[in-house]
């Protein structure tokens, strides 16, 4: 069992993403207002808060959102469960459909420090069940 940390998103793709009182999750679309929401299977991204603190300690000044994450979550390993791993947060349920993603062009996060955690760490889900999320939420693996 984890815990939301942080809630983010932006109304454009390739910049950082903005930390938020909570978001609003559709089914097979994603998150309301969000760049990324759509009918695909990278809806939402999340990224474990550990994993953001360890990159801090290497000397990096980041806020949450700074990877183009969507949501930041406390106490799961996300990069290593399976493609297919369910997550249920309050009534939402995502499904993990890609770890990690290929990095085109280097974001302002590896030119700061030369490297960046989304593109290995970072996972991608598909909205199953729509709902609110907030900082502060239980969120459990349920498969």
């Amino acid at each position: 069992m984890g815990t939301v940390r942080a809630v983010c998103t932006s109304d454009r793709r390739g910049i950082q993403k903005t930390p938020t009182a909570s978001i609003t999750l559709k089914v097979d679309h994603g998150i309301e207002g969000d760049a990324h929401a759509g009918a695909w299977h990278r809806q939402v991204s999340l990224l474990s808060y550990e994993k953001i603190e360890e990159f801090k300690r290497r000397g990096a000044s980041v806020e949450d959102g700074a990877f183009g994450e969507n949501i930041v979550v406390e106490g799961i390993d996300l990069s290593a469960l399976p493609l297919g791993t369910r997550f249920k947060c309050n009534d939402v349920i995502l499904e993990l459909t890609q770890i990690g993603k290929e990095c085109h062009a280097h974001c302002a996060i590896y030119h700061q420090v030369g490297d960046c955690i989304m593109p290995r760490e970072g996972v991608f889900t598909k909205v199953i069940e729509g709902g609110t999320i907030a900082p502060g939420d239980t969120i459990s693996v349920i498969s």
